[in-house]
């Protein structure tokens, strides 16, 4: 017999003005909380292209949230709590590459983490786990993307 694989998830942390999602239908807005503290915000789910699909504000509707006040792990975690396997994140960001324009979209398959002053783990306290950062994205959610 089989291994049963249930259908994937698809999580989204978007930024300021993605709160309407052309096409998503069975919209509902839900509060997930857990021992992180609170996310940016309620959570989106909708079905897209018969795609389950999760969406969080990443500085929560309003623009409430500064990049330096958001509560990332609370963000990952509600995710999670939420059923969402596969994550994907949408940014705002500048290039040098003059071939790539205002609006280019781009997939990243590395990435470098310069932030600093903020809880970066959800393991301490007793409980350690080593996470490999040499291949931070999945080519696989990548490849779908592109």
């Amino acid at each position: 017999m089989g291994e049963y694989h249930p259908a994937p998830v698809l999580g989204v942390i978007g930024g300021s003005g993605l709160y309407e999602i052309d096409g998503l239908t069975n919209v509902r807005w839900e509060k997930i909380s857990g021992p992180w503290g609170e996310p940016s915000d309620e959570l989106l789910f909708g079905e897209l292209d018969g795609i389950q699909l999760v969406f969080l504000p990443r500085h929560g509707r309003g623009h409430r949230h500064s990049p330096s006040t958001i509560n990332y792990r609370a963000n990952i975690d509600a995710l999670k709590r939420a059923g969402v396997t596969d994550l994907i994140s949408l940014s705002a960001v500048g290039s040098f590459r003059e071939e790539l324009p205002p609006g280019t979209f781009v997939i990243v398959d590395q990435f470098i983490d310069r932030t600093f002053a903020r809880e970066k783990s959800f393991f301490g306290a007793g409980m350690v786990a080593h996470v490999s950062m040499a291949h931070p994205v999945n080519p696989r959610l990548g490849d779908w993307c592109a």
